[in-house]
């Protein structure tokens, strides 16, 4: 077996999801070197390849939130540079990006997913918007969500209560992307799961439970401490845990993911589990919901992040 002896973390970008990717790569860095690692933090910059290749790691381990991150092109550059890397290679990241694609792929394995349609700018622009809006209510009713169909960390998602509250809510996704996922709101426990591969085949983690303290978890009860309240394991009984967890893996499979995902769900009022979407990067910060889950399976944080290093040497 190859020593892991130097590994280049990637962290930052040029995503409105920067300053978390950055606080995720320290994290990850610490970790590594807390091991004896030997870790250099690196943006994904217009000099990165020119330092790749002049002194080029054994691993990249990317910590990378948003579209370069997460839509497969930096795994692709990474491919191309005949470098081994952490996560899902770039066919499988695209899909997964792609969240009404993502859905779709899924509900065809058996999870149950909220209904939804996924529209363009162009549409509510080229054909009216207050008619397109109406249908929308129509066949979805109230209440709905509204979020990009690309993208992490809330930004430019936002519940909605009436009908007044739809407009506004386009408007501000669409500062994000070109369009919109608009699904029914479904009211119950919102919760994470996270999934490993060290080398014997995917696992869940324990399934985290999230409570943000206004209701909604979006950017800022998802980074600031003390805005929302975690339960790791989740409060949900036996049966219910377990459907979590084989929903989990069952996305990551479906999706051909690989080291690791996040998978959001939330548990509706009659227990079932509901799907919402796929992390291939998931955040790494300390209100992150993977390293809370990876220590409440009693798991070492650092222990992880090397073993999934190593894994991707191996591969090579």
């Amino acid at each position: 077996m190859a020593d892991l002896d130097r590994v280049l973390v990637l962290a930052g970008g040029m995503s409105p999801e920067h300053e978390v990717s950055v606080l995720s790569g320290r994290r990850v860095a610490e970790a590594l070197r807390r091991l004896g690692v030997e870790v250099q933090l690196a943006d994904a910059g217009a000099g990165l390849l020119d330092a790749i290749a002049a002194d080029p790691p054994q691993v990249v381990f990317p910590v990378l939130h948003g579209a370069a991150g997460e839509d497969g092109s930096i795994r692709e550059i990474l491919d191309l540079a005949g470098l081994p890397y952490v996560g899902a290679p770039p066919q499988a990241c695209r899909i997964a990006f792609a969240k009404p694609i993502a859905k779709t792929i899924v509900a065809g394995r058996g999870l149950d997913v909220p209904r939804g349609v996924a529209l363009p700018k162009s549409a509510f622009h080229d054909l009216g918007a207050p008619a397109v809006m109406a249908r929308i209510l129509d066949t979805l009713g109230l209440p709905l969500f509204v979020k990009p169909d690309q993208g992490g960390s809330a930004f430019g998602a936002a519940p909605v209560e009436t009908a007044e509250d739809l407009s506004a809510a386009l408007v501000g996704c669409f500062a994000y992307s070109d369009t919109a996922l608009i699904e029914e709101r479904v009211e119950g426990t919102e919760i994470s799961v996270g999934v490993l591969d060290l080398g014997e085949g995917p696992f869940a983690l324990p399934a985290v439970e999230i409570v943000p303290d206004g209701g909604v978890y979006d950017y800022s009860a998802r980074y600031t401490a003390g805005r929302t309240e975690f339960f790791c394991p989740a409060r949900l009984d036996d049966e219910v845990a377990s459907a979590a967890a084989d929903a989990a893996i069952t996305a990551h499979l479906a999706l051909g993911l690989r080291d690791l995902s996040r998978t959001d769900l939330i548990v509706d009022r009659d227990g079932r589990v509901r799907f919402l979407e796929v992390n291939v990067a998931p955040g790494m910060t300390r209100t992150s919901t993977l390293p809370l889950a990876v220590e409440a399976a009693g798991l070492d944080f650092g222990v992880v992040c090397r073993d999934l290093a190593q894994r991707a040497l191996l591969r090579g």
